[in-house]
């Protein structure tokens, strides 16, 4: 990555880490051989910019995303990401399930289906449930 020392960085990476953990640890580790400006930007926009905003706690923020990666259907390992993140935050796993649940009437069944598998997956990762 080219510069670490901007303040957009130090902040990013920061809330990166609050929000996202190890799981988001992993994605920028996974960028660095092959796109390090990817890995950068990731860091510096969405979290030193988007996510260290004021005017939405960081359980809202990631109640939008995971609605929004559900809707989308075709990002589920962002969207493990985000529920892992979610739950970070303080959602419980039955709002996130509520959350997957809603976006069946907006982004139909196959996004929900596909998305409760993912939540699924994380909830059996983090051991609130059993497989």
């Amino acid at each position: 990555m080219k510069t670490q020392d901007n303040e957009r960085f130090t902040r990013g990476w920061e809330r990166l880490k609050e929000i996202d953990g190890e799981a988001g640890e992993k994605v920028i580790e996974s960028l660095k051989n092959i796109a390090p400006d990817l890995a950068r930007y990731t860091i510096e926009y969405p979290f030193g910019d988007i996510y260290s905003r004021q005017g939405l706690d960081l359980k809202s923020r990631e109640i939008a995303t995971v609605a929004a990666l559900t809707a989308m259907g075709n990002a589920a390992p962002q969207l493990r990401v985000h529920i892992h993140a979610a739950l970070n935050v303080g959602c419980t796993p039955e709002e996130i399930v509520e959350i997957i649940t809603q976006m069946s009437v907006y982004a139909g069944f196959p996004a929900a289906l596909n998305a409760a598998t993912a939540a699924k997956e994380v909830f059996v990762e983090r051991g609130i449930i059993n497989d």
